[in-house]
């Protein structure tokens, strides 16, 4: 219990800016081991951001709510995510071989890819959450966001230089128990919605997710770091954007 605890807090401190109690003998591999709670990570991150969707709605209609919500979200995190989305999108879309794509990824200045990348995560995510109000769907996808993350690190082989990740990846990487129990954690929130309604929101995540993963794995051979984040957010987009359309 006290290891898996540790473990948490590990996938808290990784994930996000809030604070955790110090962790003594810390080692990269306990980034890995603690990939069975990313989703339960980002379920608090989306439980943040439902609180101000749901009170702000309460002050100001329109964009405005979903705005905040969003922002919340960015500032729990330190832009952790939105960050490998940009990375991302600079290094796949402007490099010639997967060397310089690894090595524009690794650059911290953004470029016109990632710029564009980042307006239109933002603004899509912003015009689907002005559409849903559900405190609810902001945990759940947020949570199911991650654990298609997990996924990705169980699925694909690790591209990048593992002493310059952000992501320390280990031989024995993310196995199916991980998986699974990371699935469980990001199943929970979905119990309070008809599945039916899910439905159309899942897909879309996951296709968009799966279009970043596979598009990795073309481009470069596998994950990293940054692609991971991206595939979150593409998650999250899609999911959004899958959710606003059944209710709107």
């Amino acid at each position: 219990m006290i290891r898996e605890l540790r473990l948490f807090l590990v996938a808290v401190q990784f994930l996000t800016r809030l604070p955790v109690p110090a962790l003594k003998n810390f080692t990269p591999e306990w980034i890995t081991a603690s990939a069975r709670y990313y989703p339960l990570v980002g379920q608090v991150v989306g439980a943040l951001s439902g609180l101000v969707l749901m009170f702000t709605a309460r002050a100001w209609g329109g964009a405005v709510p979903a705005v905040l919500a969003v922002t919340m979200g960015i500032l729990v995190t330190g832009a952790f995510h939105e960050d490998g989305l940009a990375d991302s999108a600079d290094g796949l879309g402007g490099g010639r071989d997967k060397t310089q794509r690894l090595a524009i990824m690794k650059d911290s200045r953004i470029g016109t890819y990632g710029a564009l990348a980042l307006l239109l995560a933002v603004a899509l995510k912003v015009a689907a959450l002005s559409q849903v109000s559900t405190a609810l769907l902001l945990i759940a996808g947020h949570g199911a966001a991650r654990g298609a993350a997990v996924i990705a690190m169980a699925a694909l082989p690790y591209a990048g230089d593992p002493d310059a990740a952000k992501y320390k990846p280990v031989p024995q990487g993310v196995g199916i128990g991980s998986v699974i129990i990371a699935g469980l954690f990001a199943a929970w929130p979905f119990v309070a919605f008809p599945m039916p309604h899910m439905i159309p929101a899942l897909a879309c995540g996951a296709v968009l997710a799966l279009i970043m993963a596979l598009a990795a794995r073309r481009l470069i051979g596998g994950v990293t770091g940054d692609v991971l984040g991206a595939i979150e957010q593409m998650f999250e987009i899609g999911f959004f954007l899958g959710a606003a359309a059944q209710w709107s």
